[in-house]
């Protein structure tokens, strides 16, 4: 009778496929961050193929620190994570993957209902379906339904049967979270930030400089937890003027310029940008 492979030697054949991997603790939750990483004070590492401001070796950060790197995997500080390891998380959205995590039977019958075949993985409570393509990660989108992909981790339970289909409207519209204090002119066209220029129909110039002034000031005076605040600030100044075309090159690489300075990459500010695009529906 064959041996369960352990959870390292599990993690090293699925980055060989290209699959972001991360060990998991007991209760199946990423190891928590180092003394020196504790409450994001180094800075936060912005995502698993962009190096941030933090370069420890360790297993932190949860999803961020996902890899496909096999040195990295059997480096000191995750062969001592790896020995305490329940099992083996990954990155679905560092994968191209999205995961809708059905957690009972319920969610089930709604995702045969509403949802094209594809790969299926049998969990605790219920099933995992796997798509190819990557949405934003959002929980509770419908009552034992979460959708895992973009900046989240899923535990890994096999490869599954089925062929992998392409991630459904229905996902993506499920993944966007439509905050309500979002604030819209009426009849506003929704234009996307930098092909803009045109005066904001609801707040006049000074406003819209205003509000670009506070975000820098907010990134640049920021001491820890970088990544963190340069999404809050993107996120801030899309919520009010996102929808209306006001939004110049200019202004966002006025941001972009402010990020920077604090140690994020131009990559991660894009990813940073289209993320709070992706969370506010625009």
């Amino acid at each position: 009778m064959s041996e369960t492979p352990s959870p390292r030697h599990t993690a090293l054949s699925l980055a060989a496929s290209g699959v972001p991997v991360l060990p998991l603790r007991r209760g199946k939750v990423p190891f928590g961050n180092c003394t020196t990483c504790k409450d994001n004070a180094c800075g936060g590492r912005p995502n698993m193929k962009t190096p941030g401001p933090c370069r420890c070796p360790g297993v932190c950060h949860a999803w961020a620190a996902a890899t496909t790197d096999p040195a990295v995997i059997a480096s000191p500080p995750w062969a001592a994570a790896w020995r305490r390891a329940v099992c083996v998380g990954y990155h679905p959205g560092g994968a191209g993957l999205t995961v809708v995590d059905l957690d009972n039977a319920a969610a089930i019958a709604w995702a045969r209902e509403s949802l094209p075949a594809t790969r299926t993985v049998p969990t605790t409570r219920g099933q995992h379906w796997i798509y190819r393509g990557t949405v934003a990660s959002r929980n509770a989108v419908r009552p034992g339904i979460d959708i895992k992909s973009a900046m989240a981790y899923a535990r890994y339970l096999g490869s599954g049967t089925g062929a992998l289909t392409a991630v459904p409207d229905v996902v993506r519209a499920l993944a966007v979270k439509r905050p309500s204090a979002v604030r819209q002119a009426p009849h506003a066209a929704a234009v996307p930030a930098g092909s803009g220029g045109g005066e904001c129909p609801h707040r006049t110039p000074a406003f819209l400089e205003r509000g670009i002034a506070m975000a820098v000031q907010r990134i640049t005076g920021a001491r820890s937890a970088i990544h963190a605040t340069v999404y809050g600030a993107f996120l801030a100044v899309l919520s009010t003027h996102g929808r209306c075309g006001c939004l110049t090159d200019t202004h966002v690489t006025r941001l972009f310029t402010a990020a920077q300075s604090k140690g994020e990459t131009a990559r991660h500010c894009t990813d940073a940008w289209t993320n709070a695009r992706t969370t506010l529906g625009l």
